[in-house]
């Protein structure tokens, strides 16, 4: 696998499609699920979603599938044993001398 210059956290990400994923949000929800699709924005589209603190937030236990905006996400979670950082540690050292 290569990351392209431009979007090396774009290319990671379409990587982990089909995934489990945690992305926690700004206004500190935390949604798991399945990684279904992610854009160039870095929008992700989640499918089997569950939050992680149903109590706070009764009304997302009807939703199955959702889009996130990229600019609202804090923080993604990744299945460890699926990241590859080695192969990400190269490709982010490549983009940092190509980028001097």
């Amino acid at each position: 696998m290569t990351f392209k210059r431009d979007g090396l956290f774009y290319s990671f990400f379409k990587s982990l499609v089909g995934k489990d994923v945690v992305v926690e949000l700004k206004n500190d929800l935390s949604i798991c699920g399945t990684l279904h699709s992610v854009d160039q924005y870095l929008n992700i589209k989640l499918t089997d979603i569950s939050v992680t603190d149903p109590e706070k937030y009764p009304h997302m236990l009807s939703v199955k599938n959702c889009f996130i905006r990229g600019s609202v996400v804090r923080y993604v979670q990744l299945p460890g044993d699926e990241v590859d950082t080695q192969l990400l540690q190269d490709a982010a050292r490549k983009e940092a001398v190509s980028s001097r």
